[in-house]
């Protein structure tokens, strides 16, 4: 059988293959630490829980407009105006089966072959696999150490082409967990400004910020950005809600209209059932949001103290999502359980193997000299973990 050329390109998810590696050896009974997952260890809070229920309980169970119930839209429009300073119309909307989709119908409604999208590195796993499912191309901008990998202007300059038709920023950023501040925005609007670009902001862990840091969306600085600016968001994260899969684009409504006709012939509405629990989750009481908060500032502040334990590696500390990348370099090419370690793919496996800690190595973030923990798990979990991760550094020869 002849089979998909563009679809035999796209790369497995590692993320996805090391935590379900990671779960397949705690169901043999290994006592496993997994630092790998991209979502909070809380359960969904229970006024959420209570108005999915409610929803099934009053026959809401049936399909819905395929860009999402009105009365949800409107919520994401105040959200939107009270959080952002963005005013939306409820036509500028679209609700999908995750943050993932949207950015999916989004790359399918701007790309024409051979358009080329800018991709910060380190950059989320899937970025660059649905531009290329799209015959798009993933344009990598190499960051730099000494800025925790943000964007600057000069080197973005060198990587525009006749073909460039949009620039993805994710603030704060999976993997790294920086935030881009007010004149770092304004520098990057002039720029897609002075190049007609099409802005994609992904704004997904913007609640999941620490110290003294606030979220500030691209869209929101200037007339212009917020006409070329599609905002990307969704319930997953800041709500523990992952697994309801409700995610939501904000932007020009030629561009939103595009998307929700996409969407309309794909799988149309996203599940009632999650939309009206993502409606109580925007509109109800934020103070488990709150707790959350606290909590991983806490998991945050710790994972760093005792990461700074631990020779011959650096972090870069996160001041938003909840992940910690971790620079290995000074490890690599020496040997471990008698094998050497060539790239953080190997770091990983050894460590998964032999010391029973789960992280996901940097080769799938587009940084081979890391690996990424997450904080989403207990403190007893960070402490057992990393004290694991110290024994194997220091058996590296």
């Amino acid at each position: 059988m002849k089979l998909s050329q563009v679809a035999k390109t796209l790369s497995p998810s590692v993320t996805l293959s090391i935590t379900a590696k990671a779960k397949q050896m705690k169901q043999q009974g290994l006592d496993v630490v997994s630092f790998g997952a991209g979502e909070p260890d809380f359960n969904t809070p229970i006024n959420i829980q209570d108005a999915a229920i409610e929803a099934i309980r009053e026959g809401k169970t049936k399909y819905t407009p395929a860009s999402g119930i009105i009365e949800l839209k409107k919520a994401i429009c105040k959200k939107l105006l009270q959080d952002n300073n963005l005013s939306y119309s409820e036509n500028q909307i679209v609700v999908s089966t995750g943050a993932k989709q949207c950015l999916s119908n989004l790359f399918q409604a701007i790309l024409d072959p051979g358009d080329e999208v800018l991709i910060p590195v380190p950059y989320w796993v899937s970025y660059p696999e649905l531009i290329k499912l799209y015959y798009g191309v993933p344009v990598f901008v190499e960051g730099n150490k000494d800025n925790n990998y943000k964007y600057d202007v000069q080197t973005l300059e060198s990587k525009v082409t006749k073909n460039t038709k949009a620039i993805l920023i994710n603030s704060p950023n999976n993997p790294t967990g920086t935030i881009y501040n007010h004149k770092e925005l304004i520098e990057l609007a002039e720029f897609a400004k002075k190049h007609d670009l099409i802005i994609i902001s992904d704004e997904i862990y913007e609640k999941l910020i620490y110290g003294n840091y606030k979220h500030e969306s691209i869209a929101s600085i200037s007339e212009d950005s917020f006409s070329r600016t599609v905002v990307i968001n969704g319930v997953s994260k800041s709500y523990a809600m992952t697994g309801w899969r409700i995610g939501y684009a904000a932007g020009n409504k030629d561009i939103i209209s595009l998307m929700s006709s996409i969407q309309s012939h794909t799988t149309s509405n996203p599940t009632s059932i999650a939309q009206y629990a993502a409606l109580e989750a925007l509109a109800g009481p934020q103070d488990k949001l709150h707790e959350m908060v606290r909590t991983f500032s806490t998991r945050r502040d710790l994972m760093i103290e005792e990461l700074s334990k631990i020779k011959n590696i650096s972090t870069i500390v996160p001041d938003g999502a909840f992940y910690v990348m971790v620079n290995i370099a000074n490890v690599l090419g020496k040997t471990a359980e008698g094998v050497t370690i060539k790239n953080s793919m190997d770091f990983s496996e050894i460590l998964l193997e032999k010391h029973l800690v789960a992280v996901i190595p940097g080769v799938a973030f587009g940084l081979d000299n890391y690996i990424r923990l997450s904080y989403a798990t207990s403190e007893d979990n960070i402490i057992e973990g990393i004290c694991r991760i110290k024994k194997f550094i220091n058996s590296i020869k």
